[in-house]
């Protein structure tokens, strides 16, 4: 259950803490004074969609905490890596004037969308606009499949619509014309051809670059090696560092027997003549390997000209291009032989559409069965909400396959004896559509983990024996839910375990808006305004005693 809303700079509230018991919870006030506020509120601390003008004027931010007690262990929990301490939940979040948030659960920061689920598993905001959803009959399946808790069924026949879909993506992509299909090869042929002339390689760019680079470089590459060369092993005049390094080692030699350290010194000396040696033979090697051919210069320079033609047009690679061939040549296969690929396609198609047929009729099957339920469902709810005459009806119809199956669903309704089943967007007024969605949010409620139901005026058009009822019933449903109630009604009002005033004034030139929990003689003043408007007599006082005394004996009779 909610059992505190802490509210800052939200609209007209400057600060707020509403504590909530269990029960019926009802809050009343005059229009305008900010009941939708506390609503939206809660609706924005439950990760719901909020807008920057909700920041209260002259504030740089808005905060919004809801603790929550009781809380079971819910999936979404462990899905988003939060832990209910002592089943106990606190939701925050803050809403900045640059547009944006920031959000926690128990402390742990967590993004609107993770808010928003976890906020759904607790709390249930019907707002007084939803039974207009009713007029929508594309939500009349979505009712249903909740209800019915067809998800198995659902989950099979969607994975056999998508497999289907697939297939009919790919005959889709087969379909051309003969013109098209004519221009198509011949703009893959000539691709093909291009690249296959081109003879590509793998590696083969960084091979070409690197013998490019030694040839339009050779004569500093023979200067170096013939330089080299020259100071190792000298010229025909002599010099060079190998013979110096061999006589030094001969000057060495004949006074080895003097002194140890003659024969290290000749060892390390012929060490490094032995290395230079092999340098040397490593130079004299490239020199004789070197072979400098403007002709092959000319023809390196045009190969590298011709992959950069060729990059610019399939890839900034050699393999990019080999990849682009591959799939040219895949994709010319598919388009010559389109019609044999097509004739299996076809018989795929056929298969896959017997299996969507198969898994909606399960579906189907399923629905109708929890069709029956909830019709007998609703039906005993109107009776508890005055509306014992009115029959409920829910019809299929068949349509093409689509995501959510292959049924029409149609809530249908007859007012009064002796009328037909029309569709329910024909037929009901104001205050029908309000208590046939509430018999539905009910009905639905009692399958949900919720611990929290929140009305939001769904009261609109129902006046005297009919919300009475309508009290009777969010007071029989208080008894296994916290539920909380905006209401104009003075029934309602007096049914409530708990009753707040919203009350809106001013101070210093600026509005605020303050929720008040109201006792015993309060409620009285406030339920005889609810009656009789802004002049309160001593009658109507009596009246809203009358009413507190008579909701007192039924919650008891609960």
């Amino acid at each position: 259950m909610l059992q505190l809303l802490h509210i800052e700079n939200i609209a007209v509230i400057d600060e707020a803490d509403i504590t909530f018991d269990e029960g019926f919870v009802a809050l009343t006030g005059e229009t305008g004074a900010g009941k939708s506020i506390v609503i939206d509120a809660m609706g924005a601390v439950l990760g719901q969609r909020t807008s920057r003008d909700l920041i209260r004027t002259g504030a740089g931010k808005s905060f919004v905490s809801a603790m929550f007690t009781g809380v079971p262990e819910l999936p979404v929990l462990s899905e988003c890596g939060i832990a209910a301490e002592d089943g106990e939940l606190l939701l925050q979040r803050e809403i900045f004037a640059d547009g944006k948030n920031a959000c926690r659960v128990n402390g742990r920061p967590v993004t609107v969308a993770q808010l928003r689920r976890v906020g759904g598993a607790l709390l249930n905001i019907h707002g007084q606009h939803d039974g207009q959803q009713l007029l929508d009959e594309e939500q009349h399946g979505a009712y249903l499949d909740s209800f019915g808790h067809v998800d198995g069924a659902l989950e099979e026949y969607r994975g056999c619509y998508e497999a289907m879909e697939a297939v009919r993506k790919k005959l889709r992509s087969l379909e051309m014309d003969e013109a098209e299909k004519e221009r198509r090869m011949d703009s893959l042929n000539y691709q093909i051809q291009e690249l296959e002339r081109a003879r590509l390689k793998a590696g083969e760019e960084e091979e070409l670059q690197q013998r490019l680079n030694l040839l339009r470089n050779s004569e500093k590459f023979m200067s170096a090696i013939q330089g080299g060369l020259w100071y190792l092993s000298g010229g025909d005049d002599g010099g060079g560092a190998l013979p110096a390094l061999s006589q030094a080692a001969d000057a060495l030699s004949g006074a080895q027997g003097l002194d140890g350290q003659f024969a290290q010194l000749c060892e390390r000396l012929n060490s490094v003549y032995a290395e230079a040696y092999d340098v040397a033979e490593t130079l004299r090697d490239m020199e004789s390997a070197f072979d400098f051919s403007p002709r092959e210069l000319d023809e390196l320079e045009g190969r590298a000209d011709l992959l950069y033609r060729l990059k610019k047009k399939y890839g900034p690679t050699v393999e990019d291009m080999l990849a682009y061939l591959d799939q040219r040549r895949e994709e010319l296969d598919q388009i010559a032989f389109a019609s044999d690929t097509a004739a299996r396609l076809e018989k795929e198609l056929k298969k896959a559409k017997a299996l969507v047929v198969r898994a909606g009729k399960q579906l189907t099957e399923a629905r109708k069965a929890a069709a029956g339920d909830l019709e007998a469902r609703i039906q005993d709810e109107l009776r508890q909400l005055d509306m014992p005459k009115v029959r409920f009806s829910i019809c299929f119809g068949q349509k093409q396959p689509d995501p959510s199956g292959m049924d029409v669903v149609r809530f249908l309704m007859s007012a009064n004896v002796g009328e037909e089943l029309r569709p329910i967007n024909k037929v009901a007024s104001g205050g029908e559509l309000a208590r046939i969605m509430l018999a539905l949010k009910n009905v639905l409620a009692e399958n949900e983990t919720i611990g929290t139901l929140v009305f939001d005026e769904v009261d609109t058009g129902v006046s005297g024996r009919a919300a009475q009822k309508v009290a009777e019933k969010l007071a029989q449903v208080s008894r296994h839910k916290q539920v909380l109630c905006v209401t104009h009604l003075p029934q309602l009002a007096a049914m409530a375990d708990t009753h707040f005033s919203v009350e809106k004034g001013e101070r210093d030139g600026r509005t605020y808006t303050s929720v008040v929990r109201l006792d015993r003689e309060k409620r009285k003043q406030e339920l005889a305004r609810l009656t009789g408007g802004a002049k309160v007599t001593k009658a109507m006082l009596a009246g809203a005693e009358e009413l507190i005394d008579a909701a007192e004996e039924y919650r008891k009779s609960l």
